[in-house]
This record gives structure tokens, C-alpha cells and sequence, in this order.
């Protein structure tokens, strides 16, 4: 990857799913701005928030598909990144999101 760009593997999420509250939600039902779970794969040399392996959270609109040997992923700008999901524990609390 180049300068800020982030690769992607996006999280399978089943097609329907469950709600908090145990109400079903077919996979067509409609959810706007809907932000996705996806693994970091590799990551730029401008970037300095999240490293390989991280969970991040990230909009739907500000992606790029790319495929690589068959398996299909996202390339998003650091920036577009919404939150990371991590464990490491560098400084306050441990969390991270």
C-alpha cells in the first residue's frame, strides 16, 4: 500500500441477524449509513493509527474493491477510518475505540 491508503478485508456478516432485543432483521432490510467491521491487511507508509491486524470501523461510501489472488478487499484512506478496535495497551485505560 501507498502513503495513507488502509487495505481491508471486510467482516462476513451472516445474512440475517438479530437485534439486541432478539427481533429478526432479514438480510433486505434496508439500514441507512450503515457502518461496517473490517480487519486491517496491510497499511500504508503515511500511516500512523492502526497497524495490521487492527479492527476498524469504517463507512460503506468511502471504499474501493479491490481483488488480490481471488480474495476481495477494501482500499479506504486513513482518514475515512471511523474507529479502531484494538488490545493494545499503551497508555489510560486500554481502551481504544
Amino acid at each position: 500500500m501507498l502513503h495513507d491508503r488502509v487495505m481491508v478485508r471486510v467482516s462476513q456478516e451472516p445474512g440475517e441477524r438479530r437485534s439486541s432485543g432478539g427481533i429478526l432483521i432479514p438480510a433486505t432490510a434496508q439500514v441507512a449509513k450503515r457502518l461496517s467491521w473490517g480487519e486491517v491487511c496491510g497499511v500504508g507508509s503515511h500511516v500512523r493509527s492502526v497497524s495490521v491486524g487492527d479492527r476498524v470501523l469504517f463507512s460503506a461510501e468511502d471504499q474501493f474493491e479491490v481483488e488480490v489472488q481471488g480474495q476481495g478487499y477494501l482500499v479506504l484512506r486513513e482518514r475515512d477510518l471511523h474507529a479502531v478496535a484494538s488490545e493494545r495497551i499503551e497508555h489510560g485505560t486500554g481502551l481504544y475505540l
